[in-house]
């Protein structure tokens, strides 16, 4: 076994890749192991630092759509985006968080293309019942939005609500579900 004397032992290689879904663009971010985050179109192409910093000090950055061709999600997305019904499991996953984090992401991926889940529903589903400001707080740092469904919470009065990529995206994503009775009066803030 050879290792470049240059590269520490503990560094991440992070392939990245843009591309155009939904008239919007998304950057896909992988790891060796599988992807690590989705960007909204408003990250402007950016991993959060302070995430990065926490999870990956020590990384370099390869730019390429082989690794996600590889993976099979930017077909899977394409596919999403036409509107077909989608099934993200088979995609590998290296999610970035701490445990509770990551017990509410896989809770996430129990909720099927085209229905809703509360907070509330979401927190009892993780058998949590009574961490749902936690839970929401969870959603809300979901690092792979659409393939991790976080777009399909909502809060308990019905509307809309607390989506890192703004309520219209939200919306226009259940709306490719067919989820088209959920009302947009909600607030950017989550409502419980």
């Amino acid at each position: 076994m050879s290792m470049n004397m240059n590269q520490s032992p503990n560094r991440h290689t992070i392939y990245h890749h843009t591309l155009n879904l939904g008239n919007r663009e998304w950057t896909l971010w992988a790891s060796s192991k599988g992807l690590i985050r989705v960007s909204y179109p408003q990250d402007g192409g950016q991993l959060p630092a302070a995430w990065l910093k926490m999870y990956a000090p020590d990384y370099e950055f390869l730019e390429g759509a082989g690794r996600f061709e590889q993976l099979g999600v930017i077909e899977l997305l394409r596919r999403y985006f036409d509107g077909e019904t989608v099934d993200f499991n088979s995609l590998a996953l290296d999610l970035w968080g701490t445990p509770f984090q990551q017990e509410v992401w896989r809770g996430l991926l129990t909720i099927p293309h085209g229905e809703v889940a509360t907070y509330k529903e979401l927190a009892a589903r993780i058998g949590r019942p009574l961490a749902v400001r936690a839970v929401g707080t969870a959603n809300g740092q979901n690092p792979l939005p659409v393939i991790v469904p976080c777009h399909r919470v909502i809060g308990a009065n019905g509307t809309l609500t607390g989506y890192r990529g703004g309520l219209q995206l939200k919306q226009e994503l259940l709306q490719l579900e067919g989820i088209l009775n959920v009302k947009a009066a909600g607030h950017e803030r989550f409502a419980f």
